[in-house]
């Protein structure tokens, strides 16, 4: 059985899809914006030095990592019905990907040599000029390239915002041919898309990982 490639549905369902682009680079930039700041913060409070603190952020964060990313947004859908599918989405996702960054950032902290702890001891520098001046700078330096790599991860599962009825760009090329029964080419464009966009970010984030190596 032969397939008629139909190159028009590939330029009509474009525009929509492009639409539907700018939505997931959107939940993309500022999930990874929340998941790494309440990561770091994860990661700092997993250090408390007061187990009332640390130990239920780690319980939290080994729960969040132990469920999947569809279950969260489906629960979350569920309880906050009220809030923008959107921004609901951002939030969660940015929750999600926060609880493998806390280990990202943990592990830079913890590469960060003993000798500048001891330092910043010797020069009776407070506990928060340590962190801000000598220990995150390290740290964060450490762990760009992950960072990277997680926020790549993200962009490739902003799929599952559309059980949320975010209008994301896989859920607008299945809407597109579920319409003109053209799937085939609608899912293909939509993959080519996520190709394009993010093969190239994988190369910068090798490219920099390497730099940083050196």
């Amino acid at each position: 059985m032969n397939y008629d490639w139909d190159w028009g549905a590939v330029r009509d369902a474009l525009p929509l899809l492009w639409d539907g682009f700018q939505i997931t680079l959107l939940a993309t930039l500022f999930g990874t914006l929340v998941g790494a700041v309440l990561g770091l913060a994860l990661a700092m409070a997993g250090r408390a030095p007061t187990r009332m603190v640390s130990v239920p952020v780690r319980a939290v964060t080994e729960f969040i990592r132990s469920t999947p990313l569809l279950v969260q947004l489906v629960g979350a859908y569920a309880v906050f019905n009220t809030v923008k599918p959107l921004t609901l989405g951002i939030v969660v996702l940015g929750i999600h990907y926060a609880s493998y960054l806390s280990e990202v950032y943990r592990a830079g902290i913890d590469a960060v040599p003993k000798g500048q702890w001891e330092a910043c001891r010797a020069l009776s520098l407070s506990p928060r000029r340590t962190w801000q001046a000598v220990i995150l700078p390290q740290a964060v330096r450490k762990v760009l390239p992950a960072l990277g790599n997680y926020a790549i991860s993200m962009f490739k599962e902003t799929p599952f915002l559309a059980v949320i009825t975010v209008p994301e760009m896989v859920s607008q090329a299945r809407e597109y041919g579920a319409d003109h029964f053209t799937y085939a080419e609608t899912f293909t464009l939509a993959g080519l898309i996520f190709l394009a966009a993010s093969y190239p970010t994988s190369l910068l984030m090798r490219k920099l990982e390497q730099r940083l190596g050196h």
